[in-house]
């Protein structure tokens, strides 16, 4: 997909690419992402707007891989934390490493004024307690502690979670498929995004990442059963409809970049 104006003559509108951009500047978080389920649902932008930090707005395609100012999407993703550096506990290196959890997230997708595609996370539930602090602290992501775990077998990957304190869960289980040799316009978009947009301290900052391209296979749901999404200020009835997406895929090493405007 093409680059194109955010608006007018204003900047130009990053490109849709599986290939991460040049991070520049010295990492600040690593880790690495594995046994990735990607569950999206297509929503109309303006359920979506009214959730998103000051600059951005709704980054939108239609299911066919075209730009529909109308359209856009809501993921639920589940994954394994391996390998975790968080900046309250060091640098880079061995002395930031701080073990293996499980997360469930729900994002939506973003672009800014100054042509930036992202993610924007609406809640991400951890099965740790130490990293949910350290992650809230250090980026002032929403996130929770959670009992999560991951269930495979069977060419099955599942996961399943409970925020504590709350009646809140969320659990999904997918059959994967064959790889996928050449993702979609659409699969691209869902899954190659090289930022995240965070509002803290008055400000909505962007957050660089990199990581090699996914390798994808599709996948579908074998049961489905969510509050996430709801409780995030969604359609309460949206994971009740089937999704109009479904990936899998064996996990990235990824780095992210500070934060800046």
């Amino acid at each position: 997909m093409t680059a194109g104006r955010v608006g007018g003559s204003g900047p130009v509108l990053q490109s849709v690419t599986a290939a991460a951009p040049d991070l520049t500047g010295r990492p600040w978080i690593s880790q690495d992402w594995l046994d990735v389920v990607f569950v999206h649902w297509r929503v109309d932008a303006s359920a979506v707007a009214p959730l998103l930090p000051a600059g951005t707005r709704p980054d939108t395609m239609a299911l066919d891989g075209t730009d529909d100012d109308a359209t856009t999407w809501v993921g639920l993703i589940g994954f394994r934390f391996t390998d975790t550096r968080f900046p309250p506990l060091g640098p880079l290196g061995r002395t930031g490493r701080i073990g293996d959890f499980v997360e469930v997230n729900v994002r939506v997708y973003t672009r800014d004024d100054q042509g930036r595609r992202g993610v924007v996370f609406l809640s991400l539930d951890a099965g740790k307690l130490l990293p949910t602090v350290g992650a809230r602290v250090a980026t002032g992501l929403p996130y929770w502690w959670a009992n999560a775990e991951m269930r495979t077998g069977d060419g099955r990957v599942g996961y399943a979670m409970r925020r504590h304190g709350t009646h809140l869960r969320s659990m999904f289980d997918v059959q994967v498929g064959a790889e996928v040799a050449e993702p979609t316009a659409l699969e691209t978009f869902l899954t190659a995004r090289w930022g995240m947009h965070v509002h803290r301290a008055g400000a909505t900052r962007f957050w660089p990442n990199e990581h090699a391209s996914w390798a994808l296979h599709r996948a579908s749901v074998v049961s489905l059963r969510d509050d996430l999404v709801g409780a995030a200020g969604l359609p309460f009835a949206l994971t009740e409809l089937e999704p109009d997406s479904v990936l899998y895929s064996p996990g990235v090493t990824t780095r992210f970049g500070a934060g800046r405007r």
